[in-house]
């Protein structure tokens, strides 16, 4: 499956245009990275904790975007957007969304 941030695939035309597609993943955040993260924002550099979570969390919202684009027949996503958001009582919960339009291509 061909994924691109852009709305044309060069080479490839487009000959259906199936729907938007989207793909989330919310994701809880730890005591034990949570604390960590503290002391790296404390000492200073970068919590690899958080990368972690972060660069997961990216890569499962991506694969259900891809799963539910497939569903619909479509061999590529066009105009690619990942989002994310902090959520919960205490912002210890990570929200991911990639959404697309799903299309044909040949």
């Amino acid at each position: 499956m061909i994924l691109t941030t852009t709305n044309t695939i060069e080479g490839k035309r487009i000959v259906e245009y199936k729907q938007i597609v989207f793909g989330e993943v919310v994701s809880g955040v730890d005591f034990i990275k949570d604390f960590t993260a503290g002391l790296t924002n404390f000492f200073g550099g970068r919590s690899n904790s958080y990368e972690g979570e972060l660069m997961d969390a990216r890569e499962k919202a991506i694969q259900e975007l891809q799963g539910r684009a497939a569903a619909l027949g479509a061999n590529a996503v066009i105009g690619v957007d990942i989002d994310y958001e902090v959520l919960g009582t205490g912002n210890n919960m990570l929200m991911v969304t990639a959404s697309g339009t799903a299309v044909v291509v040949e």
